[in-house]
């Protein structure tokens, strides 16, 4: 074997792409411009409340304007975008429009990828005019020894885009990957990335249909998946193909990007996890002001280290000072632990008081 083995699982022979080296650090904002796609894959993973469906996401949170598409590319501190559906060149129009926002905000060296199965030389143009970085061709599982067929080859000799292929690694499917991989390469394609498939909410049916099974207890994972890739790039040991395991795609990729944002949006009393949460205390009154002024005056706590969250109708305030004094106040008190998302998900509620 010439590859390289990583501690997440993931393997690669040879460089990365330019957009994965960006998505390792955690500073790429996951841009998704439309839950739209007419290819069809049965292996979708894109969840319920996007697929199909003419949304947009940035990272977690849904967007319905350019305002918060550049506010949330911000509380990042990105330094690049992944723009992906659905497929994104099923609104191209908007693709482009988001392209340019980004570009014009952030400067040229905003490095912007983007996935999409439409093979097509004029949207590449198009695509490439507008500013976009690197492209990653994500081709129907019945094309893979079919590329000759598409546009590959002229959109690669006319571009000056990366050019890559990204496609999951299907249990079985190792000839059909060595195929795509060998026309890919020869067509002049810059890298290759085998995705670990993964179930989802969308997609759970194809574990009887195509009788797939979880790799292990504790992952998401497809048994045979990680195998196939391995295969392929034993296989092909010349060849750039990186294989982005599930683990990695969870446990590094996202990590870090939560943690990159935690850091550049984090209040003078949240803690950051290693796993980029908030640990913060919260309380609950029904008047707030009253509360943060009873705080200020019995406690000596200084502004800087509470904040009256309206939206949310509650105080937050730091961790170390709540569970000291908690257990005296005349208030529902609790420490929790939270995303660093626009929803700031709740991971764990502990009260201060039992069964408060």
């Amino acid at each position: 074997m010439s590859f390289v083995r990583f501690d997440s699982g993931s393997a690669a022979n040879g460089n990365l792409a330019q957009g994965c080296r960006f998505c390792i650090e955690g500073a790429k904002m996951v841009l998704l411009v439309s839950g739209r796609c007419s290819t069809g894959c049965f292996y979708c993973p894109v969840s319920a409340e996007k697929k199909g469906k003419d949304v947009v996401y940035a990272n977690e949170g849904r967007v319905t304007s350019d305002a918060e598409v550049i506010e949330e590319a911000e509380s990042m501190d990105a330094l690049g975008a992944g723009i992906t559906g659905g497929d994104p060149s099923q609104c191209l129009e908007r693709t482009v429009h988001y392209i340019r926002l980004l570009k014009e905000r952030f400067g040229k060296g905003f490095h912007i990828h983007m996935y999409t199965s439409t093979i097509s030389a004029e949207n590449a143009r198009i695509l490439e005019e507008a500013g976009l970085d690197e492209i990653r061709y994500h081709p129907g599982e019945r094309m893979w020894d079919r590329m000759q067929e598409t546009e590959l080859a002229e959109i690669i000799a006319n571009t000056g885009m990366d050019v890559g292929i990204e496609v999951p690694a299907l249990p079985g499917c190792s000839a059909k990957l060595i195929a795509l991989a060998e026309y890919a390469f020869s067509a002049g394609v810059s890298f290759m990335n085998l995705n670990e498939l993964e179930f989802s909410e969308s997609n759970w049916s194809m574990m009887e249909e195509h009788g797939y099974s979880l790799k292990d207890d504790i992952s998401s994972a497809v048994a045979g998946s990680e195998e196939t890739a391995l295969a392929v790039m034993a296989a092909l040991p010349d060849l750039p193909i990186h294989f982005c395991s599930s683990t990695f795609k969870d446990g590094v990729q996202l990590r870090n990007r939560l943690k990159r944002r935690a850091e550049h949006i984090a209040r003078e009393y949240d803690v950051i996890t290693d796993d980029g949460t908030f640990i913060k205390g919260v309380i609950y009154a029904e008047d707030l002001d009253e509360a943060a002024s009873f705080m200020r005056e019995e406690y000596d706590v200084p502004d800087e280290l509470m904040f009256i969250d309206r939206e949310r109708n509650r105080m937050e305030i730091a961790a170390w000072i709540l569970e000291e004094v908690g257990p005296e106040l005349p208030f529902r008190c609790y420490i929790t632990e939270e995303y660093p998302t626009r929803d700031r998900m709740e991971v764990e509620r502990t009260p201060i008081v039992p069964d408060s």
